[in-house]
């Protein structure tokens, strides 16, 4: 799995289409192979495979730790659900907050693991979407 990079690339990816949303994660995509924009996406994914990139903005989460915190585990959870995405290129998407009432540690146990439930999710929802049946488990 390929990560996007630079600007341009989180960009073209989220001017595409949203694949999925939950609570508080949103799946944008863009197909590599389509037409109208496969000639601006050429140059920004040299690579045909699965890219993917993870947003996290400062409104959503203040404190770097929960940030990086959410994005490990986005890009973990992706990781199982490879082989099930078709080579595009993904941005995962903070789109709300984590209630801090709840999740009071920058980066407790409790906010792993919800958010990485939450990743599931998402990802099998995606999966579904585009056509794949098995689940990482049965894979």
């Amino acid at each position: 799995m390929q990560r996007l990079k630079s600007r341009r690339q989180f960009q073209a990816v989220l001017a595409g289409s949203t694949l999925a949303r939950t609570t508080h994660f949103a799946l944008h995509t863009v197909a590599l192979n389509a037409d109208p924009v496969d000639q601006a996406a050429k140059p920004l994914f040299n690579v045909a495979a699965v890219w993917l990139g993870a947003m996290v903005p400062k409104r959503w989460a203040k404190r770097a730790v929960t940030r990086n915190a959410l994005k490990r585990q986005i890009y973990a959870v992706s990781d199982l659900y490879q082989a099930q995405l078709p080579v595009a290129a993904y941005v995962v998407r903070l789109r709300s907050g984590f209630d801090r009432a709840q999740f009071v540690s920058a980066s407790s146990e409790a906010l792993k693991l919800a958010a990485r439930a939450e990743m599931h999710q998402l990802l099998e929802c995606a999966a579904r979407s585009l056509g794949g049946a098995q689940t990482p488990a049965s894979a």
